[in-house]
């Protein structure tokens, strides 16, 4: 994880809890997965049409 050991993202965390506080935390967690979700399902299309145009090219 590109030099990030077990220390460091202890320290990440901790930094995380005392800006963002522990009751806004678990909604930024949502936050982020429902972003990651919604990119997947815009990005699914493209990434099968771009394999169906690999496939009848060959």
């Amino acid at each position: 994880m590109m030099g990030i050991g077990p220390t460091g993202l202890i320290m990440i965390a901790l930094a995380a809890l005392l800006l963002f506080g522990s009751k806004k935390l678990p909604e930024l967690g949502r936050a982020v997965g429902r972003t990651f979700h919604e990119f997947k399902a815009g990005t699914k299309p493209l990434i099968e049409e771009m394999d169906s145009g690999e496939k009848k090219d060959s």
